[in-house]
């Protein structure tokens, strides 16, 4: 694993927050920031790696703070890209559930330069590290318990 320079890591971090809506500090808390880069990077290559934080630095500078352009230019230039749109969308997946899966055959027959990644997990802490679990408000099943005894009362779960 190569390390990553620090204009690709922020790149990536800003691309990664935005897309899941989670803050950078949040997302560095995981530790799976360089196992996630690491993993795109080997997936698609420097290339397409390259071109999807180029698009998001234009859509940043486009949107200029404004969140609803932000998103607008996001779904319209990442997104809805044909060949940056499947690599954003599994970025996506892979911060929430801990999971690289292998892109879309079509994309594969199109874009791929090199023996894709299958479908597995990152890293021995991506699970319990998900996003996923914050954000139901649960903790991963066989990870992170409660504490002893917090199995003698029903959850609790707040409706916000």
């Amino acid at each position: 694993m190569t390390t990553p320079t620090p204009d690709v890591e922020a790149a990536f971090l800003g691309l990664s927050a935005t897309l899941t809506g989670y803050s950078r500090f949040r997302l560095l808390g995981t530790g799976q920031a360089e196992p996630y880069l690491a993993t795109v990077r080997s997936a698609v290559g420097e290339e397409v790696l390259g071109r999807l934080l180029t698009a998001f630095a234009v859509v940043e500078q486009e949107a200029a703070g404004d969140p609803a352009v932000l998103d607008r230019r996001l779904r319209a230039l990442v997104l809805s890209d044909e060949l940056l749109g499947p690599v954003a969308r599994n970025l996506i997946k892979m911060w929430f559930v801990g999971t690289w899966y292998e892109l879309p055959q079509d994309w594969r027959d199109r874009f791929a330069t090199r023996e894709q990644l299958p479908t597995h997990v990152v890293s021995p802490a991506s699970y319990t590290e998900g996003l996923l679990w914050p954000t139901i408000g649960a903790n991963p099943p066989g990870a992170k318990g409660q504490g002893f005894g917090s199995w003698v009362g029903p959850p609790r779960i707040e409706l916000t």
